[in-house]
């Protein structure tokens, strides 16, 4: 008998248009890469990485995979289609976190013991400068337009405003305690950061470097002390921003133009990051308990499978 395969495909990837991408999951506690087929919805292989991966991204050409090896203290530059290890990046002690230029050229780390980011050339392979900030940096990011980096000090409870040429710090935002990860619209315009104390997730003006809203969280049937907001992105068209809140294990749905909250989405538990699908119609989120992944269709805003990947999934990078 003649087997469709078509028949076999999930019905919201056909209904999204099928397109092949493969998503890369780091495992904190396996030590290890997960790879991922989500048309198919499982886990295609596992890869030693490296002591304790957390922090990963793809370059803006999808050739190579940037993973954070906290235990080892760098970043390892890997070929995306045959994972071998291209080179080491000097990212200081303990990286977590790191964010890169629009471009790729720049490498920012945060270097959560030592109060410090650091700056990487990626083309000399070497640390440029180190940037002094507040204590305990973890989330960073990088404005689409090239301006700001902006590191979040979570013990100082401060975002820093760092130029992206001068790599000076240029201005200091107080903000909720904790602030665990940023996301800047694409159009640079606001910076949308989250508090994993307050519960709230703050949307900033680029321009003013001012809170224009706090948006506080509440989950029926959630205490507010398991409500810690982590992982936040932004679509492109500025529509819907999705956040992970950690032990809630929900990933909040919010109008990124009214900035009410819409949904929320019960995923994996202790939900800590997320990614897009290159074509922003699926969003993957890594559950570091239950220690698997969620995909959610975007157009029916509804979670519709786990796939189990591995110990505590820590970031996730998707590749066309």
């Amino acid at each position: 008998m003649k087997i469709n395969k078509t028949a076999l495909i999930p019905l919201f990837l056909l209904s999204a248009g099928l397109r092949a991408e493969t998503v890369f999951v780091t495992l904190e506690k396996d030590n290890a890469l997960a790879v991922v087929d989500p048309v198919q919805g499982k886990l295609v292989k596992t890869i030693a990485i490296g002591q304790r991966p957390r922090g990963i991204s793809i370059t803006p050409d999808n050739k190579f995979l940037l993973i954070a090896v906290s235990d080892e203290n760098t970043i390892k530059k890997v070929d995306a289609e045959t994972f071998k290890e291209v080179s080491l990046l000097p990212s200081g002690e303990d990286p977590e976190t790191f964010a890169l230029s629009p471009n790729g050229d720049k490498v920012y780390v945060s270097n959560e013991d030592d109060s410090m980011v650091t700056v990487i050339d990626t083309a000399k392979n070497k640390a440029i400068k180190q940037v002094q900030v507040g204590v305990e940096p973890e989330g960073i990011g990088t404005s689409p337009d090239n301006q700001w980096i902006v590191s979040a000090s979570e013990t100082t409870n401060m975002l820093h405003w760092i130029d992206s040429k001068s790599l000076e710090i240029k201005e200091n935002t107080l903000v909720d305690p904790r602030p665990r990860a940023l996301s800047f619209t694409a159009d640079s315009q606001q910076l949308w950061a989250t508090s994993e104390i307050a519960g709230t997730v703050m949307v900033l003006d680029s321009k003013t470097k001012q809170i224009i809203k706090t948006i506080k969280l509440n989950i029926p049937g959630i205490t507010a002390d398991n409500i810690q907001p982590v992982g936040v992105v932004i679509d492109n068209q500025r529509q819907r921003a999705y956040v992970a809140t950690g032990p809630a294990n929900r990933v909040a749905v919010i109008n990124a133009q009214t900035y009410e909250v819409e949904r929320y989405l019960l995923v994996g538990q202790r939900v800590w990051n997320l990614a897009f699908s290159p074509d922003q119609k699926r969003l993957y989120t890594t559950n570091g308990v239950s220690n698997d992944i969620s995909i959610i269709d975007l157009d029916g805003q509804k979670v519709v499978k786990s796939i189990a990947v591995g110990s505590y999934p820590w970031g996730v990078a998707v590749k066309p």
